[in-house]
């Protein structure tokens, strides 16, 4: 993949490692978000935004999904040095610790119909055990610099995610770039309580959202710091 690729040591441990890999899976960062807090937001998810304006070539999340999450950030840093750290999924372990495994399953760019498979922990819940998650997922359009939608299950023992559909969109702004991303899942275990299932989703995506920042931007510094 084109582009700055940082790749900045390990240094936390979200405490939401489990909503990290569900929203991760497609199905899944680290500094203050800049959108409301997720708890807030998760209840007027659970209301259902089956207009959500998040799209890639045409295409957008599960119209249909009862669980469903979106929101967004602005990144001060270049969008190549943001589309190329997001897509860039083999380095994803580099900058998002819940990652304990990544593996491209085609080689090249990532593009419509790439697949990657990885692993993530989930911690007990009190109607599920601690497992780990085996997720694969796949690319189902791609536009460089501009967005990039994929789905796949999650599935570990005792806890599975039948699909996730994710999208994420990168719009230049001034002083940056705008990333928004909305997800939405399906499956009779998360679907068994919705409430828990999209405060989940939420708080695992907005996490990623704070991990690209914070990443982007230091990648960002360390590029115009002169030699």
């Amino acid at each position: 993949m084109s582009g700055n690729r940082p790749s900045p040591p390990r240094n936390h441990v979200p405490t939401t490692a489990l909503t990290i890999a569900l929203a991760a899976a497609g199905v899944v960062g680290t500094a203050a978000p800049q959108t409301q807090a997720a708890p807030a937001r998760a209840k007027t998810a659970q209301a259902a935004h089956h207009d959500d304006p998040a799209t890639c070539r045409g295409e957008a999340v599960d119209p249909t999904a009862r669980i469903r999450y979106r929101s967004d950030v602005v990144i001060k840093a270049p969008l190549s040095t943001v589309f190329a750290l997001q897509t860039d999924v083999e380095r994803w372990p580099t900058w998002q610790p819940p990652v304990l495994t990544m593996k491209r399953l085609d080689p090249g760019p990532l593009r419509k119909g790439s697949r990657f498979r990885w692993t993530t922990p989930a911690p007990a819940t009190p109607t599920t055990p601690a497992t780990t998650l085996n997720i694969t997922s796949t690319v189902h359009q791609l536009k460089r610099d501009s967005c990039i939608r994929w789905s796949g299950p999650a599935i570990g023992e005792g806890l599975r995610i039948d699909e996730g559909v994710h999208v994420w969109t990168f719009t230049k702004v001034r002083g940056g770039v705008r990333v928004h991303t909305a997800e939405t899942w399906t499956g009779d275990q998360v679907e068994a309580d919705i409430p828990t299932a999209t405060e989940a989703l939420g708080q695992g995506l907005e996490t990623w959202l704070s991990d690209l920042k914070t990443t982007a931007e230091a990648a960002n510094r360390r590029d115009r710091q002169p030699l």
